[in-house]
C-alpha cells in the first residue's frame, strides 16, 4: 500500500466510521495488553515492539475520533501530535533494541508464533474494518497507516519466531523490531507532510478570505 493518498476529501464525519473506529481502539488497547504481558514473558523485542504499536494505534484511533468534525487546522495538529507519538515509539524501540543486543538471551518462540498470530487476526480483523476508509485527509489516512503497520507488524513478529528457532538466535527478533522502529518512522514522515500541508492549505483558505472580505 502507497503511503499517497488517492482521495484527501473525506474527512471522517460518518456514524459507520466512528462506528469503526470504537471498534478498532478497543481491539487495539486489548492486543496492546496481551502482547506487552506476553513480550516480557518470552523477551521478545519484537512482540514489545508490536504491543507499542498497538498502544499508540488505540490512542491515535481515540484522538481521531475526538477531533472528527472540527475545523481542517484542528485536525492537521492532531495529525501532527500522532505522527510525533509515532516517532517517539519508533526511537524507543531503537533504543531498547540496540542494548538488547548486548544480551544473548534467546527468546521463547513458541509465545512468540502464538501470540503473533493471534495479533495478527485482530489486525486482519481491523484492516477490513476500515478498508474503505483507507483514504482521506491526514486524520483518516493516519488511522488507515497505523493499521496497515501492524499488519504488517505481526507478519515479521511471525517470521521472527520461525527464524529464532531455526537459528537458535536473537538476532532475528531483534532485526524485525529494528526493521518496525523504521516502519513507525516512515509512516510518522508520511502523516506529518500531508498534515502540514494540510494546515498550510486551511492557513492560505482563511487569509484569502479574510481579503475577499475586506474588498467587499
Amino acid at each position: 500500500m502507497s503511503d499517497c493518498c488517492g482521495n484527501a476529501s473525506f474527512d471522517g464525519t460518518s456514524k459507520a466510521y466512528r462506528r469503526a473506529l470504537i471498534a478498532v481502539t478497543v481491539i487495539n488497547a486489548a492486543m496492546c495488553v496481551v502482547e506487552i504481558s506476553s513480550g516480557y514473558l518470552a523477551r521478545s523485542q519484537a512482540l514489545k515492539a508490536d504491543a507499542l504499536d498497538f498502544g499508540g494505534d488505540a490512542a491515535t484511533y481515540a484522538i481521531s475520533l475526538a477531533v472528527i468534525g472540527m475545523s481542517a487546522s484542528v485536525r492537521a495538529k492532531a495529525s501532527l501530535f500522532k505522527a510525533g507519538s509515532l516517532a517517539l515509539i519508533a526511537l524507543f524501540v531503537l533504543g531498547s533494541t540496540l542494548a538488547r543486543t548486548l544480551s544473548d538471551t534467546v527468546p521463547e518462540t513458541l509465545t512468540i508464533g502464538g501470540i503473533g498470530m493471534l495479533a495478527m487476526a485482530a489486525n486482519l480483523l481491523s484492516v477490513l474494518i476500515l478498508l474503505r476508509w483507507r483514504d482521506g485527509d491526514s486524520n483518516v489516512r493516519s488511522v488507515w497507516l497505523c493499521s496497515r503497520n501492524d499488519a504488517i507488524g505481526n507478519a515479521g513478529v511471525i517470521a521472527a519466531a520461525g527464524l529464532v528457532m531455526l537459528t537458535g538466535s536473537h538476532w532475528p527478533d531483534l532485526i524485525v523490531a529494528f526493521l518496525l522502529a523504521g516502519l513507525f518512522l516512515r509512516s510518522s514522515w508520511s502523516i506529518a507532510r500531508q498534515a502540514l500541508d494540510e494546515w498550510r492549505d486551511e492557513g492560505n483558505r482563511e487569509r484569502d478570505k479574510t481579503v475577499a472580505m475586506g474588498e467587499s
